[in-house]
Parts: C-alpha cells; sequence; structure tokens
C-alpha cells in the first residue's frame, strides 16, 4: 500500500505536469462539414482548426477529448441534454442559444458573406432586392439573420435551407440559387479549393466564436478557458491559423 505522503507526491506530480486537476472523457460535437472549422475528412477523420486546437488544449489540460459529428440544427440542445459536453466547432454567442448554454472566451471573430458565382455582378443591395432564391445553412445565426431581415424589410426573398455551407457552394454553381449566405471562413475555403465562386459582400453583424458548455458544467468551463488562453499565447495558434485561415485568404 502507498503511503499518504507517496499519494501526495503522486498527486502534485500528475498536476505539474498536466496543469490541471481535471480529468476525465470530453466529447466534443462538430459540425462534419464546416471547412475550415471542423469537417470530417476523406479518411473519416475530425479535422479542422477547431478540431486541432481541442485536441491542443485537451492535451496541454490533461483531459482526453472525442470529437462527435452532429446535426448542427440541434447541436445546442444535444449539450444542454448531456449528450454531448461541448462544442467547439465555429460556434457564434447568439442571446438565443444563451439561453440554454454558456460559452467560453471569444477565440475568434468572422464576418458574413454573400457567395455568388465568379461572373455574377451581384452586390449585397442587388441580392436584398432581387427576389431570388437564396441559400443559409441550418441552425447558423447568418440563417437566422437573414430570415429576420427578410421578414422586416419585405425584400422578399426566396430563402433555401441547407444542411451545410458546401452544399450551398454547389447550389450556386449548379443554378439553383443566385447567391449564398455563410461566414467569411467557409467561403474563402471554397474559393482555395479551386470552385468557380465569389465574395460578392459582407452582410449582417460579425460574429464572435466561443467553446458551448453548460452552464452547471463551472469545472470544464475552468479548464476551457485556462486551455485557450495558453493556446492563444503559444506558436501552435499561430501555426494553426498558417494551416486552415491565412492560406485561404
Amino acid at each position: 500500500m502507498l503511503g499518504k505522503n507517496l499519494v501526495a507526491s503522486v498527486v502534485v506530480l500528475v498536476l505539474s505536469l498536466t496543469g490541471s486537476a481535471f480529468a476525465r472523457t470530453v466529447v466534443n460535437g462538430i459540425d462534419a462539414n464546416y471547412p475550415p472549422f471542423a469537417y470530417v475528412d476523406k479518411n473519416g477523420t475530425p479535422a479542422g482548426f477547431d478540431v486541432d486546437a481541442m485536441n491542443w488544449i485537451a492535451k496541454e489540460m490533461g483531459f482526453e477529448v472525442v470529437h462527435k459529428p452532429m446535426e448542427w440544427s440541434t447541436i445546442v440542445q444535444a449539450v444542454a441534454a448531456k449528450k454531448i459536453d461541448t462544442v467547439m466547432s465555429g460556434m457564434t454567442i447568439t442571446e438565443e442559444r444563451k439561453k440554454q448554454v454558456n460559452f467560453s472566451m471569444v477565440y475568434w471573430t468572422v464576418e458574413n458573406v454573400f457567395v455568388v458565382k465568379n461572373d455574377s455582378d451581384l452586390t449585397p443591395e442587388a441580392i436584398f432586392a432581387s427576389k431570388g432564391r437564396v441559400g443559409y445553412q441550418a441552425g447558423t445565426s447568418d440563417g437566422k439573420w437573414l430570415k429576420e431581415a427578410n421578414e422586416k424589410e419585405a425584400w422578399g426573398l426566396e430563402l433555401r435551407q441547407y444542411d451545410s455551407a458546401p452544399q450551398i457552394i454547389a447550389e450556386i454553381l449548379n443554378g439553383r440559387i443566385l447567391a449564398g449566405g455563410m461566414n467569411m471562413s467557409p467561403a474563402q475555403d471554397a474559393i482555395a479549393k479551386g470552385k468557380n465562386v465569389k465574395i460578392a459582400g459582407i452582410f449582417g453583424e460579425r460574429e464572435d466564436f466561443a467553446v458551448a458548455i453548460r452552464y452547471d458544467d463551472k469545472e470544464l468551463e475552468k479548464t476551457i478557458n485556462e486551455g485557450l488562453k495558453k493556446l492563444m499565447a503559444d506558436p501552435y495558434w499561430e501555426e494553426l491559423q498558417a494551416t486552415y485561415i491565412d492560406e485561404k485568404k
């Protein structure tokens, strides 16, 4: 049997190595098709800016993480229902979501843009006045903005809901919609991959990304925030941006 002093020494050693007393497996929900922040690669492995960031935080803070692809429109409810523990997958802080889940510190900010075919001369103003078909992703804050503004301003747009930004890009290219609304990063990702589209302009408001966590999971909240601070102060933060974000610009 280990003596009390030896047990205490082992605990201190573990804490010094991990930087945290937090030790459990965290299930992180992700959008399976939201590059460059989160997606499932051709080998079936979760990947992306947020996936790699959460992996780094888990290693630094001494816990295990499992990334679980989920339906985006119900992912917040999954956190609240304890089906998953977090969402680090390009999740925007909104007042509606804050009614169900808490959020970590902000780690990224994006703008919303319209994407159109390369040969299109549409601007955001022309899109609003077009009364045409415009796509958005289900369960997103940018989609919510479009629906509310369309009704408030009486634009008369025919808004169509899709499961992912890449699906919206495909619909633009095949001519089923004249434009798609999405965050800047997936739009840049599509352009970097050689899709025959361009950014027509910005709409709505800038959005802050953070990690969704249950309100009663205070220890996890503290651990994630500490991990984010360490990550953003580490050279790996710049490496992540160079790999997933900067090369798309």
